[in-house]
């Protein structure tokens, strides 16, 4: 993942309606903390930010500017609008070259499991260790003609050098089972309609 420079402001109004009139203003409230330093409150450029989290995801890496100093950070929360999905608030941490950070990555299937199966994938995403200039966009893992019964588990993942995994090993991501039949499906259909008994 591609290190991001981005421009930011120290903020020295808080609450709910300092954050309405930064929003107001075309930035995003933010806080930067970690190693032990007092939080810094900071306003970054909504627009700059949005494209940064669409091109390089919840785990971006950013070069800040702040004051005529250069502080490394890691997005590590983004606050989206319930309604409106806008970006209400940014939780970012402070880190340092060759640090490593554990974050969640999300996993991508790829592949076609054998005909007549159905794919459960358990998890969306896997924690793991990961030095903060190089956390890896996503991580795959590849079912094609897999068979019924088959388990894919933390452990079974590949991931690249340097990455280590920051959960269970047993953990199940994907599994592979018989797709269910038409008159199972009709059976499941016919005992969720049926009334209850009367109890009275």
């Amino acid at each position: 993942m591609s290190e991001v420079r981005l421009a930011a402001e120290q903020r020295t109004e808080f609450g709910k309606g300092a954050a309405r009139r930064t929003r107001r203003a075309g930035k995003i409230p933010a806080v930067l903390y970690g190693h032990g330093s007092d939080p810094k409150h900071l306003a970054l450029p909504a627009l700059e930010f949005a494209r940064v989290v669409r091109e390089h995801g919840h785990n971006a890496v950013l070069t800040l500017a702040i004051g005529g100093e250069n502080e490394l950070a890691l997005t590590k929360t983004v606050t989206t609008h319930p309604l409106k999905n806008y970006i209400e608030h940014v939780d970012l941490l402070l880190v340092q070259r060759g640090e490593k950070v554990t974050v969640d990555i999300p996993v991508v299937v790829t592949g076609e499991a054998q005909s007549g199966t159905l794919v459960n994938q358990e998890v969306m995403t896997v924690s793991v260790d990961a030095e903060a200039l190089h956390i890896p966009d996503q991580i795959e893992v590849s079912i094609d003609g897999a068979a019924p019964g088959t388990q894919i588990h933390a452990s079974d993942l590949t991931l690249p050098s340097g990455v280590t995994l920051a959960v269970d090993g047993d953990a199940l991501i994907v599994a592979v089972n018989d797709a269910p039949t038409a008159a199972q499906l009709e059976g499941e259909e016919t005992t969720s309609e049926a009334p209850a008994d009367d109890e009275s």
